[in-house]
């Protein structure tokens, strides 16, 4: 009895793992995009709960590993814009758009990436 308790156990421990790694693949995961940071973004300012929040909009043209072009659009809040000329790394989902960005050094930049954003 003992045992097939355990072997349930398990099999939804499994099933519930599985469920979350699905979800997560399917909204969060996507294609990665590098853009160079190259404005400030658009500024706003909105109040939420008594306090001022800061959100800057961005506008870029990202490249993938093969160089394919894409329009991205994201914002980002938080007190300061975006260092200007930082290279991001953009991970870009069809359902749900920009999902997560990180900064990556120039020598990080694949390739054919790195032709269309390098001067």
């Amino acid at each position: 009895m003992f045992k097939k308790t355990m072997i349930a156990f398990f099999a939804i421990i499994l099933l519930a793992f599985g469920g979350y790694k699905l979800i997560e693949a399917y909204f969060f995961s996507g294609e990665d995009y590098y853009v160079q940071v190259t404005t400030d973004g658009k500024k706003e300012v909105f109040s939420a709960s008594g306090t001022s929040l800061v959100d800057y909009q961005y506008s870029f043209t990202g490249y993938n590993d093969e160089g394919s072009a894409k329009k991205l659009s994201f914002s980002t809040v938080q007190e300061r814009p975006l260092r200007k000329m930082a290279y991001l790394k953009v991970t870009y989902n069809d359902k749900k758009g920009v999902t997560s960005y990180q900064e990556v050094k120039a020598s990080s930049l694949p390739e054919k990436a790195k032709e269309k954003l390098v001067d």
